[in-house]
């Protein structure tokens, strides 16, 4: 069964909010945390990282959106990397994430939505079976279709953003603002060089998803004209959203408390709006969260089912079928379950660090293919380039490299350790290719 069957229902409002709605999630409410203890307390390195942080990721946004327009197909950046270096390489793009990057996210938002919910209704106990329900609800929910998938997606976007307005307005009007902002830039006894690696890719984590959009290419009506829109307009809303709740987390609350708080933005709500007002405000994270685990699903299960199109992938007989309602729900289910495994393992930060790193060592590969198609395809057609071509591309490269470098090398032993358990884990799809390759001959 071939993608062009996938069906085209997806418009620029879908895809806009599959990209807000997959970056803000879980990061600007869970990150603040992991950012100011890595700073030592200190404020001004960590607000100052959520600005170099989208600085980043719009660049990697734009550029990106280029190879997007021109290879508007179902799977994202598997495909693009297939296209541009090779099929084998395609496939290790779409194992890491079958089997790594989307379960990874999933399970990840999936315990941290159960953290949330059990302290809520106050049953600590039931936090890995809430985790496992709620990946297998989204999954269901997603078997009844690509307009169902979208739908949540919107409407998880709207109610998400309200209660990051509230703090942003409530926290200015009623927040001391006497809390220190820009300094110091870490703690006498923080490394300020290494701090700046790993609180970027704590950062990144809050705003990665931005280019998993690129994965309902093929059901999208437009994808040309509306997939740059959807990829740069909502990463320029997400940015300005994260400076601005950051800004009134500092000036409620001083850097050194939000490190303290597992749920900052809970944290200063219920100083802004009383314990009542905090409960809502965690409300408001479940429905986030929520619409974040959406979208992981509804994009992650597109490349398992693009893999599974072109044989690569076990048990593909099944995993390239579609249903009734004409997505792929046994692509979705394998997505799913291994992230609901995943989950078990009840470590949110572990499974981000591991996820996102990941995913870059790819995200560069693909900024590189940028280049490399301009240089060797000059007359393909694009829909979309890349503005101050070749600036916004090396950008992109050099700092996605930066970071990757200094979490594998300078970050310390456990960064190093849970960052080869990525590139092994990722590496291991070789032999998976080889042995399917042989096979399908």
């Amino acid at each position: 069964m071939e993608n062009k069957e996938l069906q085209k229902t997806l418009g620029i409002s879908a895809a806009l909010s599959t990209v807000v709605g997959m970056v803000i999630g879980a990061g600007v409410f869970f990150k603040p945390q992991a950012v100011y203890s890595l700073t030592g307390g200190a404020p001004g390195l960590g607000i100052m990282a959520w600005v170099v942080a989208g600085i980043i990721t719009i660049a990697a946004g734009l550029t990106t959106a280029e190879v997007s327009a021109a290879i508007p197909k179902t799977g994202g950046m598997m495909v693009y990397i297939q296209e541009i270096y090779g099929e084998k390489l395609g496939f290790l793009t779409g194992w890491m994430q079958t089997v790594l990057f989307f379960p990874g996210m999933v399970a990840a938002l999936a315990v941290v939505f159960a953290e949330q919910a059990t302290a809520l209704i106050e049953q600590p106990g039931l936090l890995l079976p809430i985790a496992v329900a709620v990946i297998m609800l989204v999954a269901f929910l997603n078997t009844l279709g690509s307009k169902t998938g979208g739908a949540i997606q919107t409407v998880a976007t709207v109610c998400k953003l309200i209660p990051l307005i509230l703090i942003m307005i409530f926290g200015f009007i009623k927040g001391s603002g006497e809390n220190a902002i820009l300094t110091p830039m870490v703690a006498e006894n923080v490394n300020f060089g290494s701090a700046v690696g790993q609180v970027l890719i704590a950062i990144l984590f809050a705003y990665d998803g931005w280019i998993n959009v690129g994965a309902i290419a093929g059901e999208m009506k437009n994808p040309g004209k509306d997939l740059p829109k959807a990829i740069v307009g909502g990463l320029s809303l997400v940015m300005a959203v994260y400076f601005v709740v950051n800004l009134a987390y500092l000036w409620v609350l001083p850097a050194n408390e939000l490190a303290t708080f597992s749920a900052p933005a809970a944290a200063v709500a219920e100083i802004i709006f009383g314990e009542v007002g905090g409960k809502i405000i965690t409300v408001g994270i479940l429905i986030s969260v929520f619409g974040a685990l959406n979208g992981f699903v509804l994009t992650g299960s597109r490349v398992a089912y693009t893999l599974a199109c072109e044989k690569t992938l076990p048990g593909y007989k099944k995993l390239s079928k579609l249903n009734k309602a004409q997505v792929p729900a046994a692509s979705i289910l394998l997505v799913c379950i291994i992230g609901s495994l995943y989950a078990l393992s009840g470590q949110f930060n572990l499974l981000t660090d591991l996820s996102v790193f990941a995913a870059w060592i790819f995200y560069i590969l693909t900024f590189m293919g940028v280049m490399k198609l301009r240089k060797e395809k000059p007359d393909l057609e694009r829909p979309y380039r890349v503005p101050l071509y070749p600036v916004i591309p090396l950008l992109a490269i050099f700092s996605g490299s930066f970071v990757l470098i200094n979490q594998l090398f300078f970050a310390g032993m456990k960064s190093s350790l849970i960052s080869v358990g990525g590139i092994i884990v990722t590496l291991i799809g070789l032999p998976v290719y080889n042995a399917m390759s042989k096979k399908v001959k």
